[in-house]
């Protein structure tokens, strides 16, 4: 009787355990940003280097107190090695000059994975896994008060597992004194513009919060 009881106990704690959703938090770093591009650029962790054209790392200024964060890279990203530079990128940027923000001068962008995924699918739970170690050391580098997530997987692996894009854009998180946001993703917003008005609401709300926590973004 006392083997049952103790064979359902560890059977409730292995299925406890298998079905939480992890969350993922930022660590520091003891790589410079030379070593850590280097180190990024010869990455081998999953499949997806099997298929990338390039590693695309990161762009903008690397003291920035906003940082964002999207989910992979496309065709587009892929070829030319930076985020966010196809029309969904050019979308962004739009978005950005809203608030006056600016890729080159006051933000810092980034993706939770560092290849492409083929046919642009969404990036796996494990390649996310493997991947999110080179954003960490971004992050810790560039040490931002404010993330933005761009889109349901940033958010979802950067906030929390329970998060709902529809209905949690737009809120504020704080996580180890550090505010985060989730915008809806640029190209969801290029295929649903009826998401375009409630984004701009989110912008603002953003803009507001910037100029009173980082004071040296404007």
């Amino acid at each position: 009787m006392t083997y049952l009881v103790d064979l359902c106990i560890y059977i409730a704690y292995f299925l406890m355990s298998v079905c939480t959703v992890t969350t993922y938090s930022m660590e520091t770093t003891i790589m410079t940003w030379d070593e850590l591009i280097t180190a990024c650029n010869e990455c081998k962790k999953c499949t997806l280097h099997e298929t990338r054209t390039n590693v695309v790392f990161g762009v903008g200024n690397r003291t920035a107190e906003v940082m964002f964060v999207g989910e992979g890279p496309g065709e587009n990203e892929d070829l030319k090695g930076e985020p966010f530079v196809g029309r969904a990128g050019k979308f962004l940027d739009d978005m950005l000059k809203i608030i006056e923000l600016d890729r080159n001068k006051n933000i810092y962008i980034a993706n939770i994975v560092k290849c492409r995924p083929p046919n642009n699918r969404d990036p796996q739970s494990t390649e996310r896994e493997m991947c999110l170690g080179w954003l960490r050391e971004q992050y810790s580098l560039i040490k931002p008060k404010i993330v933005v997530c761009l889109g349901r997987i940033a958010a979802t692996d950067l906030i929390g597992g329970d998060f709902k894009i529809s209905r949690d854009h737009g809120k504020w998180y704080n996580k180890d004194g550090i505010k985060l946001m989730a915008l809806y993703h640029p190209a969801a917003l290029l295929r649903d513009p009826r998401r375009r008005p409630e984004t701009f609401i989110d912008l603002k709300e953003l803009e507001r919060e910037i100029k009173e926590t980082c004071p040296n973004t404007y």
